[in-house]
């Protein structure tokens, strides 16, 4: 048995280098209703659906008193509403200025390709959203087979049914030759809801938050704390592996298929 195929998420996996695009449009969007929100508060809940995220930061003890301080009421489903229709665009215009691939990105895929992997990807983003993103990765390199978006099924992440779907379109089963690979746990929590290997992307995803050159500029001792921090996190969410960037996936896609050959299956993490 060998793997298949790779999941892989977009921002802060493949595009977007610290997935910075969402954070902005977050706190202009808060802030349209009269709310401050910090880059830690919609960080938090990062890798679900949009509107699912909005909700988990509307909903979190201090942004909901000052919620309750501006508005005289609780946060409820109909503001998630509002501040969504004010969200979203944002984030499409947003998205146009954060596209850029993550270094190796290219080369990471053309040799999971090469191994004969299919690619899929899934998302908290929406149809609404990747319909701006995806032509611009198509243009600096990355198309993959499908994306199953935030909204095109029942529930988003941290439930298997993005996953599950984008098996079904790939024609790949069972779960024990998938690989999801994401930078945030929602992300990792798929993948293992859905029977899969899961890596976490640390440096380049959501928990360290950095662009390219921010991260450069860093000196090892800094890298190495984000580096352990973002790990952790990622770790406690249940992922096989944790990596710095997608550049380091092809090593890890052959160490599943040696343990594979070997007999073991995803979740057989050291105790």
């Amino acid at each position: 048995m060998k793997l298949q195929a790779a999941i892989l998420d977009w921002a802060g996996t493949v595009v977007d280098h610290g997935s910075r695009a969402p954070m902005g449009a977050f706190v202009r969007a808060f802030g349209e209703f009269g709310v401050a929100i910090s880059i830690a508060d919609a960080r938090g809940p990062m890798g679900m659906a949009k509107w699912d995220h909005i909700r988990a930061v509307g909903q979190a003890p201090a942004v909901a008193a000052t919620w309750r301080a501006k508005h005289g009421r609780d946060f409820n489903e109909a503001d998630v509403d509002a501040i969504f229709r004010v969200f979203e665009p944002m984030n499409v215009a947003a998205v146009r200025d954060h596209a850029d691939l993550i270094p190796g990105a290219v080369e990471a895929i053309a040799a999971l390709r090469a191994r004969g992997l299919r690619i899929g990807a899934t998302t908290g983003y929406t149809r609404t959203i990747m319909q701006e993103l995806a032509p611009l990765a198509a243009a600096a390199g990355y198309a993959p087979a499908l994306t199953v978006c935030a909204g095109d099924l029942p529930a988003g992440r941290p439930s298997p049914l993005m996953m599950w779907y984008a098996m079904a379109m790939l024609g790949v089963w069972p779960a024990a030759t998938v690989v999801k690979a994401d930078d945030t746990a929602p992300g990792i929590g798929e993948g293992l809801a859905a029977g899969t290997w899961t890596v976490g992307v640390t440096l380049t995803g959501n928990e360290v938050g950095l662009s390219a050159e921010e991260l450069a500029g860093l000196s090892e001792a800094e890298r190495a704390a984000h580096r352990a921090r973002a790990g952790a996190v990622l770790t406690a969410a249940g992922a096989d592996f944790v990596i710095d960037s997608i550049a380091e996936l092809p090593a890890v896609v052959a160490a599943i298929d040696a343990r594979l050959a070997a007999g073991e299956r995803p979740g057989a993490r050291p105790a």
